[in-house]
């Protein structure tokens, strides 16, 4: 298929992490300065491990709620099956289908390999992404009836060129059906790949901030040692930490540990440090009460003291978390009662 932009953002390599932790994403609902949450059908489910980190990424990199992980992994589906050495008869390249021209104008190595490369999987899905971005942008400001999802689609498959030819979405006569066909088969196969909601945040503030970056990574592995301010990356093991079934797992999964995810989330208006305690040690001059949490304050569990802590979540309030829990496992929902021993709750700072 003919697919004609492409553009990204790169993957940064990690900082190098200590203490084992977790992190906490908790909904919220309630006061005028609260933060409302509420599910944006921007979970993934259905898609191959090494395209899920890139897919919500390249999602999470667009400002525009309508590129949903479910839509990029429908349009990579369609586009190749998730095959990284796919080609077509026009010569389009690669698991996003780049024509070499394209690619020429709108590659980059975002992968951070050396090289920009539409047979790569991070370096397409971004451009993927970016280029999807663009098009919803073009959609709404065109003043052209319909979905702006399906404008866009046809705008990547056929360029926008087509779009304005017809002031919409290709008709079926239109190159023997093949967009109109592409943009209903996405658009109907969405759900296919649509896993538990991703939270979508409103609201103001440094706290809402910090959730609503929080939030984009939710289905994100978890992995010791991984993650920065620049995203998520690969973690290393370190004897005890980081192991799955008896092999060292961190090495090999992109992701973040808890105190990765939260300094992730407050950067770059807040540099918190690496690691939970010294997150703790930062912020510990400003303590808050369990009773007057608000949104993005920083929760703590501990083994007894604070140089003993071991967990870091963001409030986001009533009663509910996303977190990080252990290697093996993503970022995800569950109730602040259940997300550590309750027992073990150290308590909360704002930073």
């Amino acid at each position: 298929m003919k697919v004609l932009i492409r553009a990204a953002i790169a993957l940064v390599v990690a900082f190098v992490a200590a203490l084992v932790c977790l992190l906490s994403v908790v909904l919220v609902d309630a006061d005028a300065d609260a933060t409302e949450i509420s599910g944006s059908g921007g979970g993934l489910k259905g898609v191959p491990e090494e395209f899920r980190t890139w897919i919500l990424k390249a999602s999470a990199a667009c400002s525009e709620p309508e590129l949903a992980p479910a839509l990029l992994a429908a349009q990579l589906y369609q586009e190749s099956k998730f095959q990284t050495q796919a080609t077509s008869g026009a010569g389009a390249q690669g698991p996003a289908q780049f024509m070499p021209g394209t690619w020429a104008t709108w590659g980059r190595d975002d992968d951070g390999n050396g090289s920009a490369s539409p047979w790569d999987i991070g370096d397409a899905v971004m451009s993927q992404g970016r280029m999807m971005c663009s098009l919803i942008k073009q959609a709404k400001s065109s003043g052209y009836g319909g979905d702006v999802r399906a404008l866009a689609l046809a705008g990547y498959n056929a360029g926008w060129g087509a779009v304005e030819r017809y002031s919409g979405v290709p008709p079926k006569s239109f190159s023997g059906g093949e967009t109109y066909n592409y943009v209903q088969i996405i658009l109907s196969t969405m759900v296919r790949f649509q896993g538990s909601g991703l939270l979508s945040v409103s609201g103001s503030g440094s706290g809402a901030d910090a959730l609503r970056r929080a939030a984009t990574q939710i289905g994100t592995p978890y992995s010791w040692g991984g993650g920065s301010p620049a995203g998520p990356s690969t973690g290393f093991c370190d004897g005890t930490n980081g192991y799955l079934n008896g092999s060292c797992s961190a090495s090999s999964t992109v992701g973040f540990d808890c105190s990765s995810l939260a300094q992730y989330s407050y950067w770059p208006s807040i540099h918190l440090p690496r690691t939970a305690a010294a997150q703790y040690g930062a912020t510990s001059d400003r303590p808050v009460s369990r009773q007057d949490l608000k949104v993005g304050d920083l929760l703590f569990w501990s083994h007894g003291s604070s140089g003993s802590i071991y967990h870091v979540a963001l409030y986001a309030g009533d009663g509910n978390v996303v977190q990080a829990p252990r290697t093996g496992r993503d970022i995800e929902l569950a109730p602040l009662t259940s997300a550590m021993p309750a027992s073990d709750y150290y308590g909360a700072t704002r930073p």
